[in-house]
């Protein structure tokens, strides 16, 4: 493994001929969630049955959460006021919850496609081979940069995101008909409800995207079960 500014993002490259990217394999590129470090999702290239060949990319998100509540290397790709997400939680307030386009959401979409540029002319990928995806806010960026570029993509992987930006997301989703889309989600997610991971699925499905969904017993989390119904749907 090795690590690399790319675009505006630090990188951490696996996977390959080399276990450092190197080849001609198809290119994964995983987005960790808020709150976590950059090197999150790494583990997941050893462990992970992808595509043969498959170069691994895991881009490190552009903000260092410094609060006290965080430790470590805990990084955002925008800020989330957690106190605010959980209230409205408790309130049920779903429909706002999903509607809202984050503060943040553009900047950090940016940075993304600026870093997807980047490691192509860098790995000599084409962007048809490049599966796009990550877990919670970096799910949902993912689905965001999918929807928001015309750029074409192998796949998306949502693992434990959610539905945002509802109205103008809809508005957008035909155009990607056809896409394969992996999602996962925990029954008992205290942090996004599975109840809007269904609706973000039946939105997805409706506008003609391949969903494969996998609803596993569990919290906010990556367990053995998702990666293995993720490993058969390459």
């Amino acid at each position: 493994m090795k690590t690399e500014k790319l675009g505006p993002l630090n990188v951490r490259l696996c996977g390959g001929t080399d276990g450092d990217g190197g080849g001609d394999g198809p290119l994964v590129v995983l987005l960790h969630g808020f709150g976590a470090p950059g090197d999150d999702l790494v583990p997941l290239w050893r462990v992970l049955s992808a595509p043969k060949r498959a170069r691994f990319a895991f881009p490190a998100a552009p903000i260092a959460l410094t609060d006290p509540g965080f430790m470590g290397d805990a990084r955002a790709w925008w800020e989330i006021d957690i106190m605010r997400l959980q209230m409205e939680l408790m309130r049920g307030s779903v429909d706002r919850l999903v509607r809202e386009v984050p503060e943040g959401l553009t900047e950090a979409r940016e940075a993304l496609v600026a870093t997807l540029d980047a490691l192509g002319e860098r790995l000599g990928v084409a962007p048809e081979s490049v599966y796009l995806g990550g877990f919670s806010q970096g799910a949902m960026l993912s689905c965001d940069a999918v929807l928001r570029t015309e750029r074409p993509f192998a796949g998306l992987i949502l693992m434990s995101g959610t539905l945002i930006a509802e109205d103008e997301w809809r508005s957008l989703m035909p155009k990607r008909a056809g896409l394969k889309v992996f999602q996962s989600h925990g029954t008992h997610d205290p942090i996004l409800p599975y109840a809007n991971a269904e609706r973000l699925r039946d939105a997805l499905s409706s506008a003609g995207l391949s969903v494969s969904f996998h609803g596993f017993r569990g919290q906010h989390e990556i367990p053995a079960t998702a990666l293995a119904a993720l490993a058969a749907w390459w």
